[in-house]
């Protein structure tokens, strides 16, 4: 039976979907599977905004619009790279894909042989040629199961809680410049707690 909070209080019928299984994976390899993702958010102002100034300036930044965090992360190793980009159209999905994969292989994952990704319609309908080129499959998760792809939604967890909104940004270049250097230390020398070791651990740099 469902949970009382998975379901409409009036008529009893399921309104979300309840996860089916607790099982954890993680694939045998670096590049056996890849997850994508994109995470918004709200734009800094210049000056900063309510986490510079208090909630009382409720208005300032409110129409500047957002950042989209485009990433990709290696089910096996959990080396991860993430850009901030304009929108979330399928040619700007497929272009991050392909600096992806470069980034990975650059790191020694030279194969990607899956790519995983939620069933939004820029990567159902335009990341196929992209795919295509690095020899890749496409796969989908299940409609409205986002822990499918928890991995990569643990990522952005963790991009907003130790990048993002770690410490206060006067303008949001500053805060897209901080994320280089915070990937490189994720990937690097942080400790992941899912493997105990840095993601560069698991993986043969070329």
């Amino acid at each position: 039976m469902p949970r009382l909070s998975e379901c409409d209080p009036v008529t009893g019928v399921v309104i979300r979907a309840s996860r089916r299984t607790a099982l954890r994976y993680e694939r045998d390899r670096p590049g056996e599977l890849v997850h994508m993702d994109v995470k918004k958010l709200g734009r800094i102002p210049d000056g900063g905004g309510w986490r510079a100034h208090g909630r009382s300036e409720q208005v300032r930044g409110r129409g500047i619009g957002f950042d989209y965090v485009h990433s990709m992360i290696d089910d096996h190793s959990r080396l991860a790279y993430s850009e901030v980009l304009p929108d979330e159209k399928g040619a700007t999905c497929a272009q991050f894909l392909l600096r992806a994969a470069d980034y990975f292989a650059r790191h020694g994952i030279t194969r990607i042989e899956r790519i995983m990704t939620d069933n939004a319609f820029a990567y159902r309908y335009s990341l196929a040629d992209a795919a295509a080129l690095l020899g890749a499959k496409q796969v989908f998760i299940r409609p409205h199961c986002p822990w499918q792809n928890g991995k990569i939604e643990r990522l952005n967890r963790t991009l907003q809680i130790e990048w993002a909104y770690r410490q206060v940004f006067l303008s949001n270049d500053a805060r897209a410049a901080a994320l280089a250097p915070w990937l490189e230390h994720y990937n690097t020398r942080r400790i992941h707690s899912a493997i105990g070791a840095p993601p560069i651990s698991r993986v043969s740099p070329t």
